[in-house]
């Protein structure tokens, strides 16, 4: 198995990308691990847990349709490549290349957010005009190509609801991203598009040590962090990926 590694300023965790087999394909993880130590973590996947590690991983075409539907059957195998306990890690997957991940890291004082950004708009689409195309039914969908994933790091501890609200604020944010860029949605491009439809995050709290930070709306400086690294890493992640870039620049 071969790994890049990233270096960051926050404290505490180790990050790389490692290439491995699964059922005969490359695939490239995006592994944040915390040095043995359990994170609290507020998955849109996998709701609030404890876990030693968080992940992104890159799902290549051929393994698309089995991924789909079979995703138990998928999730076990690819944790077993990785030698990893599902109880240890919370992960999400996507269509986006690893080898297109953007990283950004802001601080204020001594507050620290990373956001780490992949994203493809091939299924964009606006929330709340378009009609869905797919249901869910006994755990099965059909393939939908590309996302907007996001994990989110602090190197302070959060509260559960501020965890829950920076969700929101990296929302807006990878919004605003795709304002800026102009991106449509794919099946009425009259419209701007809000996400992809397949969009997840994963908030990680910093070490629960000292006091924790309560609120992480735009209105405050932890608020600030997370937007601006989650708009930036939504940016370039598109920029790597599909070449997109502003026409002129928009704030930060």
């Amino acid at each position: 198995m071969e790994k890049k590694s990233i270096s960051l300023k926050i404290e505490g965790v180790e990050v790389a990308i490692l290439y491995h087999e699964y059922r005969n394909c490359l695939m490239k993880t995006l592994l944040v691990s915390f040095g043995g130590e359990r994170r609290r973590v507020l998955s849109t996947l996998d709701g609030y847990r404890r876990v030693k590690f968080v992940a992104n991983v890159y799902v290549p075409p051929a393994l698309s349709d089995f991924s789909m539907r079979h995703y138990q059957t998928f999730r076990r195998g690819l944790l077993r490549s990785l030698k990893i306990s599902s109880r240890e890690i919370s992960f999400l997957s996507t269509g986006a290349d690893m080898d297109n991940l953007a990283v950004c890291e802001k601080f204020f004082q001594e507050f620290g957010i990373c956001c780490f950004a992949t994203a493809g708009t091939g299924n964009a689409l606006r929330t709340g005009i378009d009609t869905a195309n797919y249901v869910e039914r006994n755990g099965r969908f059909e393939y939908l190509p590309c996302t907007i994933n996001m994990i989110i790091l602090s190197n302070v501890p959060l509260t559960v609801g501020a965890m829950a609200r920076a969700i929101i604020t990296a929302t807006e944010a990878k919004s605003a991203a795709l304002q800026d860029l102009d991106v449509r949605s794919a099946s009425s491009p009259e419209y701007q598009a809000t996400g992809t439809g397949t969009d997840n995050i994963i908030i990680v709290s910093g070490r629960d040590a000292g006091n924790p930070i309560f609120w992480t709306g735009g209105h405050t400086k932890m608020g600030e962090l997370i937007g601006v690294c989650a708009r930036l890493a939504v940016l370039e992640a598109l920029r790597k990926q599909e070449g997109r870039s502003l026409k002129k620049p928009v704030g930060a």
